[in-house]
């Protein structure tokens, strides 16, 4: 096993889930409470991070790469869904799908997403990292 790869499956999806709920409700207040571009930008890296953490959750024994690219892709075919004007039509009818898909495309958002799934995966490493040197 490298040290990309992830250990302990079970443990690891309890942690992601409770990083899940976290990240939604750090997220949520962010986008109420951080107005204009800072509250934008924020929550496009934090839904980024959101998605990091749900893909390790469906691929708990996966490498943190292949989860970082995959995480990344999601996001981004996210962003280039708006350009069909779905998502801002469906989150007019019901506005909580706006928070999951967005309500139209900005090219910077990739950006940040970028950044988000990076911080993600690194934060991911550093702390399995400081657990395999602790143990």
């Amino acid at each position: 096993m490298t040290t990309d790869a992830v250990p302990g499956p079970r443990r690891r999806r309890i942690v992601l889930a409770v990083l899940a709920v976290v990240t939604v409700g750090v997220g949520l207040l962010v986008h109420r409470v951080v107005p204009g571009e800072i509250g934008d930008i924020a929550g496009d890296a934090l839904y980024a991070v959101l998605v990091f953490v749900l893909v390790a959750f469906i691929l708990p024994g996966c490498r943190r790469s292949a989860v970082a690219v995959v995480a990344f892709a999601v996001c981004v075919a996210v962003e280039l869904f708006q350009l069909t004007g779905l998502p801002q039509e469906w989150g007019a009818a019901f506005p909580p799908i706006g928070l999951v898909l967005g309500s139209g495309f900005d090219a910077r958002d990739i950006l940040v997403y970028a950044g988000g799934v990076a911080a993600a995966s690194l934060a991911d490493h550093a702390v399995a990292r400081s657990r395999s040197t602790a143990g």
